[in-house]
């Protein structure tokens, strides 16, 4: 049950991300800024998770992990509570700064309270199932944002998430037993955590994480152009293809977990490879309409097998501390953020609307590389140690 509560803040935090996608148009004309300025709601959301998650995962070192859990929710629920009652734009993005303050640090912390409440074999799948909730808040954040904020408004949806994040914060109050989040000795205290930094195997894996992340969304950030000016797909066609996109990241984010259970850094080794191939795949068959559904499936699929396989690894080599699951998160963002800019510099530059997808497939593929030199370490003597957190 603890691990249920945990997944369904993860469902609350990841929809109040996607969710703001289908409500620009309504939230810029309501509160009468223009779009770009809207869409600082969603950069800003992004940047404050990659400062945020590092900050203020430091600033609750050594504190035990459950009252941080349930303070992290509570200001989740703030920020959202904010933007429901916002009466101008600069109230609505201090409230998306504030709810986004909690998002690193949760998926940090919460992935190791999930891996307390499993037998260490079932560690991967303890972080699949956590991170669950995010994965299916993607395949309906934002029709479900589109739906409520056109019958209702854009203030109904931000009172959903705002009870969403209620339930969540009681059921995680209720279920997470306090012994799972208790601090062992060697994790607590920010010098402790700062010290798991020298490890070369963190260092690696966190760059594999952005490398990954990069490649994956950066060609994400540009499919609806894919879709519609190469493949021949109308705008209508685009919700139900992120819909088949965001069921591979459920798919995947389930198998992931199994796999690494089992062989963790074979596990990372083929999803990205597989997700490199994939990239490469779409963007010579973006024309075929077939062959891009499928391909879709798999971007998300290979995309977000990684998820909880990088989750315990970097958190294994740092000796179990949050301040490394944290940065996990932040290196995913940083990725994104670095991938969409390099997708949207090839088509600035003319090269069409599938550049992008090869742009993703080379970053993956310095992805695997990386990726097989921390494996390669790890089997020839620089172990990740597989410590319970």
């Amino acid at each position: 049950m603890g691990l249920l509560a945990l997944a369904l803040g993860g469902f609350g935090i990841g929809l109040t991300e996607f969710v703001i996608a289908g409500l620009l148009p309504q939230v810029s004309r309501s509160l009468d800024v223009s779009t770009a300025a809207a869409g600082w709601l969603i950069s800003g959301y992004a940047l404050t998770v990659a400062v945020g998650a590092i900050g203020v995962t430091a600033a609750t070192a050594g504190l035990p992990r459950k009252p941080v859990l349930v303070g992290l929710v509570a200001l989740f629920v703030a920020g959202n509570l904010l933007c429901a009652i916002a009466p101008n734009y600069p109230t609505m993005l201090l409230g998306r700064v504030v709810a986004a303050l909690c998002h690193g640090t949760f998926f940090g912390i919460g992935s190791l309270v999930a891996r307390r409440l499993v037998p260490p074999e079932r560690a991967s799948r303890a972080v699949a199932m956590m991170f669950a909730g995010l994965t299916v808040a993607n395949v309906l954040g934002v029709p479900f944002g589109a739906l409520v904020g056109e019958r209702w408004g854009w203030r109904a949806t931000f009172w959903a998430i705002t009870a969403t994040g209620a339930v969540a914060l009681a059921a995680i109050a209720m279920l997470v037993p306090g012994w799972a989040g208790r601090v062992s000795g060697g994790a607590g205290g920010l010098r402790a955590q700062l010290r798991s930094f020298r490890s070369t195997q963190v260092w690696l894996t966190l760059t594999a994480t952005a490398l990954g992340y990069g490649g994956m969304f950066g060609a994400f950030s540009y499919l609806a152009y894919t879709f519609t000016e190469v493949t021949g797909f109308s705008t209508t066609d685009v919700a139900w293809l992120l819909v088949v996109y965001g069921t591979g990241l459920v798919v995947g984010n389930i198998a992931g977990g199994r796999g690494a259970d089992h062989n963790r850094d074979v596990t990372l080794l083929v999803s990205l490879t597989g997700l490199a191939a994939t990239l490469t795949a779409f963007g010579l068959l973006a024309s075929s309409r077939p062959a891009s559904v499928i391909l879709v499936f798999l971007l998300g699929a290979f995309g977000f097998a990684t998820v909880p396989g990088m989750i315990t690894r970097v958190t294994d080599a740092a000796g179990g501390v949050p301040l490394a699951a944290s940065a996990n998160v932040s290196a995913s963002n940083v990725g994104n953020a670095v991938g969409a800019w390099l997708g949207g510099l090839v088509i600035s530059a003319g090269w069409g609307y599938s550049a992008p997808l090869f742009v993703g497939a080379g970053i993956v593929g310095v992805g695997v590389a990386v990726m097989g030199w921390a494996a390669w370490a790890t089997a020839t003597g620089g172990v990740v140690e597989g410590s319970r957190p």
